[in-house]
C-alpha cells in the first residue's frame, strides 16, 4: 500500500490549493480513496497495513468533511497559510455585523412567541443563507489575493462565517423544536 499520511487535505484528493471545490468532483475523488483504502480491503494483510488502512480511512474522511464544508475549507486554507481564527481568544469585530448578529438573535426570540413562526423562520433562515453567500464571495476575493491585509480581511470573514453556520444551527434546532 502506498499512502501519505502528510499531504494536506487537497493533495490528498488532488485538487489544486484554492477555496473552490467542484462537490460532485469532491464525492467522487472520496469514493474512490476509500474504496481504495478501506479497511475491508486489508484484512489479511500484515497488521502495519491494516493499521496504515485505518490511519488512511481517518484522514480520507476527516479530509472530506473539511472539503466539502465551506466555512470549514475556509478555515483549514488560512491554517494552511499560518493564520488561526483565534476565536476562543480573540473576540473584536466588526462592529455593523455584531448588531446585525444582535438582530438576528432578536429575531429567533422573537420567532419562538410568534403566532406563524415557520413563515417568519423561513425568511429568516433566507436572509441568514444569503448573508453566507455574500461572505462566501468576500472571502473568495480576499484569500485570493496574497496581500496582508487581505488574509487579515479573510481571516474576519471566516470568523463571521462561522457565527452564520452557529444561527443556521439554531434556525435548525427551531424548526424541529416547532415540528413537535
Amino acid at each position: 500500500m502506498q499512502a501519505d499520511l502528510g499531504k494536506n487535505f487537497f493533495e490528498l484528493f488532488g485538487l489544486p490549493t484554492r477555496f473552490d471545490v467542484d462537490a460532485t468532483d469532491l464525492a467522487s475523488r472520496y469514493r474512490e480513496l476509500q474504496r481504495r483504502f478501506h479497511p475491508d480491503r486489508f484484512a489479511a494483510a500484515p497488521e502495519s497495513e491494516r493499521r496504515l488502512s485505518m490511519q488512511m480511512t481517518a484522514q480520507i474522511n476527516g479530509a472530506y468533511q473539511t472539503l466539502r464544508d465551506p466555512v470549514a475549507r475556509a478555515r483549514y486554507l488560512l491554517g494552511l497559510q499560518g493564520i488561526d481564527t483565534n476565536e476562543e481568544t480573540d473576540t473584536r469585530m466588526d462592529p455593523a455585523f455584531l448588531m446585525e448578529q444582535m438582530e438576528w438573535r432578536e429575531n429567533l426570540d422573537e420567532i419562538r412567541q410568534a403566532d406563524n413562526p415557520r413563515k417568519r423562520l423561513m425568511e429568516l433562515a433566507d436572509r441568514i443563507e444569503q448573508s453566507m453567500q455574500d461572505k462566501i464571495g468576500q472571502f473568495r476575493q480576499a484569500i485570493g489575493r496574497d496581500a496582508p491585509e487581505d488574509t487579515g480581511k479573510a481571516r474576519n470573514i471566516v470568523r463571521e462565517m462561522q457565527f452564520l453556520e452557529k444561527m443556521r444551527q439554531e434556525i435548525d434546532n427551531l424548526e424541529e423544536e416547532l415540528a413537535l
